[in-house]
């Protein structure tokens, strides 16, 4: 079974960076083909702010955060990380790490979420 761990959250002033780490416990991590990180902001839905394939290709970027954040993936670590700078206010949100299996319509393996707080 896959576990997702992440870390890294914290509150941080309007221009700071946070890295966020995401550990993956189990034998199935190789399953997880794609990794993302979410977030839900106070008030809004939860959306998906960046991806990532196996091949450490990104493959998908909320246009709010590019330029800002960088998605990346140590497979040998199993790990995932998401490089944030220049922190928004408007980044403030839970977020969460998240994987999909090669074929899966939905993301199948989830974390518990890491708080990020910006402040003006």
């Amino acid at each position: 079974q896959v576990q997702l761990v992440e870390s890294g959250g914290g509150l941080v002033q309007a221009g700071d960076s946070l890295r966020l780490s995401c550990a993956a416990s189990g034998r199935t991590f190789r399953s997880a083909y794609t990794m993302a990180w979410f977030r839900q902001a106070p008030g809004k839905e939860r959306e998906i702010v960046a991806s990532i394939k196996w091949s450490g290709e990104t493959s998908y970027f909320i246009d709010s955060v590019k330029g800002r954040f960088t998605i990346s993936r140590d497979n040998a670590k199993s790990m995932v990380f998401l490089q944030m700078n220049s922190l928004k206010p408007e980044d403030t949100a839970v977020y969460y790490c998240a994987g999909r299996s090669l074929g899966a319509q939905d993301f199948e393996y989830w974390g518990q979420g890491t708080q990020v707080t910006v402040s003006s």
